[in-house]
């Protein structure tokens, strides 16, 4: 399901997390805090000539089918639209689709607006809609997004403007997913001449969005210009260009920020330098609503980790507090279930309910002490694998490996250098030896569910082969009524908080910064499938 790319940190941080009290990181006062998230930041006054923003590296591809990451979909968002629209606030409303109808648990119906064009001007219609979605159920072009596609029969255009996808059987996520880049539009016939090139730098795409792809100079930056005749005027972008520079190293990055020579960039983890951009006079940091995560997954199939009891009693060990306010200075906050309160979008009171019945998010060693006497002592050590180069990945390494020794529990550490570390999450060889592993992690829509949906029979992400929800998941998924589901996916989150196949740490918010030339950017996770750069512009 979800590929996340690894922490790229480098620096250091002081690994003393009772020393460290509760000032945060920024030395002249300055706080970071994730009480009161932002969606969006303040209205342009008016448009610019040229806007630079930084990627965290340079995308691989924005073929839509297989744009699923931060560069990709942070670039992807101003230029392809989807049917459905994920907005600021986290909810899901019509994109390219006017409306969508459900008249049977298995049917959806999308009728489309009329008023869209390509940015070659050229009508879309419901045939560019099928040929896009159905390249999902092409194998031999291999798309990120199979999950949302498992489930779905056929897709056809059935009316000029209609489309109707029939499902195998009921898939409250389908149409969720349409709002994600899974339900991306690019025109039938530059698919059809593009072929492979697809998304390439010398290939392109052909959307709606409001910003046209002008160019890409592979190592160097990626162009974007203005589409003057977008359909929608509340969204048509303030200004003119929009250039995405790909400085992955993050004190080049920062540096390039507190200059000028970059105007914004969104973190998915605190860069070392976080301090510095929250210190800085030439611009501010933004913390946004997000549905991201930072955990501990397990990937154990037999050995002492395989144990529920052994996993659960190192995850009552955990400072989780202690790791939110030092290793992630501030900018995380400690949780006890993998999905936070930014995926309640329906059904909120039971998920509250759901989640304030849980062990709080701090350590009780004692309670750790009695799990793990009731499982036994060990009969191997446990190892952690964790990207080299990667502060985060090392200092919560250390504090994992010290709640361990707390307990009596041999916990190793396995380093994995940061190109092979992306091979955890696809190939079942590069995990052998590794009882878990250290990962950002995130759903795609506001539904607890889209994370739960990881524990199934031969799930792809399933990595422990954990399926005590199989059943309670299919069954969730099957539930369009939204308490029903919700009560469903509470037992479901009750279930893996106790047994924790993954083990949640932190929830971590969006950091965005941009300089004091402009404001405008959305500051929520939606950035990775809204036009977030339309309302850019000048103070």
């Amino acid at each position: 399901m979800k590929r996340r790319r690894p922490a790229l940190l480098t620096g250091g941080l002081a690994l003393a997390l009772t020393a460290c009290g509760n000032t945060a990181p920024g030395g002249q006062g300055s706080a970071l805090t994730t009480a009161d998230l932002a969606t969006t930041t303040a209205s342009a006054a008016h448009g610019v000539d040229r806007i630079t923003w930084n990627l965290p590296y340079e995308p691989q591809t924005l073929d839509p089918i297989r744009s699923f990451n931060y560069a990709e979909n942070t670039a992807l968002a101003n230029m392809c639209e989807s049917l459905m629209r994920l907005t600021p606030d986290l909810k899901i409303r019509p994109g390219l689709a006017v409306k969508a109808e459900n008249p049977t648990p298995t049917r959806w119906v999308y009728t489309l607006r009329k008023n869209v064009r390509f940015w070659d001007g050229e009508q879309m219609t419901a045939d560019d809609v099928a040929a896009s979605l159905n390249r999902h159920l092409d194998p031999t072009l291999g798309t990120w997004w199979s999950d949302y596609f498992e489930t779905v029969a056929s897709i056809k255009a059935t009316g000029p403007y209609q489309v109707t996808v029939d499902l195998k059987q009921p898939d409250v996520l389908f149409n969720q997913a349409m709002a994600t880049a899974a339900g991306a539009v690019v025109e039938k016939s530059f698919l059809d001449k593009a072929g492979k090139n697809l998304g390439s730098p010398t290939g392109g795409v052909m959307c709606t969005g409001p910003f046209k792809f002008a160019g890409w100079k592979p190592g160097d930056s990626l162009r974007l210009t203005r589409n003057d005749d977008y359909w929608n005027a509340e969204l048509k972008a303030k200004s003119k260009t929009l250039v995405f520079r790909f400085i992955a190293d993050e004190t080049t990055a920062v540096n390039a920020l507190r200059s000028g020579e970059v105007d914004g960039q969104y973190f998915y983890l605190p860069p070392a330098g976080l301090s510095q951009l929250v210190d800085s006079p030439t611009g501010s940091v933004t913390l946004g609503r997000s549905l991201t995560f930072w955990a501990l997954l397990g990937a154990a199939k037999s050995g002492p980790y395989a144990d529920p009891r052994v996993r659960e009693a190192l995850s009552a060990a955990l400072d989780r507090p202690g790791i939110a306010r030092v290793i992630f200075q501030g900018a995380a906050a400690p949780e006890s279930t993998l999905a936070n309160s930014d995926y309640w979008g329906y059904a909120a009171d039971t998920f509250r309910a759901a989640h304030d019945a849980l062990p709080a998010a701090k350590p009780d060693l004692a309670r750790a002490k009695r799990l793990l006497k009731a499982a036994g002592k060990p009969s191997r050590p446990l190892t952690i694998g964790i990207q080299g180069s990667s502060a985060v990945h090392e200092q919560t390494a250390s504090i994992i490996k010290a709640a361990g020794e707390d307990l009596g529990l041999d916990v190793r550490i396995k380093v994995i250098p940061v190109e092979q570390y992306g091979n955890l999450y696809s190939d079942p060889k590069a995990r052998e030896g590794i009882d878990a592993f250290l990962s950002t992690w995130y759903g795609n829509m506001p539904d607890p569910l889209d994370v739960y949906r990881v524990f199934t029979k031969g799930g792809r992400s399933n990595f422990d082969d954990y399926a005590s929800v199989d059943g309670a998941v299919r069954q969730a998924q099957a539930a369009y009524d939204p308490q029903q589901r919700a009560e469903l996916v509470g037992g479901i989150q009750t279930a893996v908080s106790r047994d924790v196949p993954w083990t949640p740490i932190s929830s971590l918010p969006v950091i965005l910064y941009m300089n004091k030339r402009i404001t405008g950017a959305v500051a929520s996770f939606s950035y990775l499938y809204y036009p977030w750069a339309a309302g850019i512009g000048a103070r």
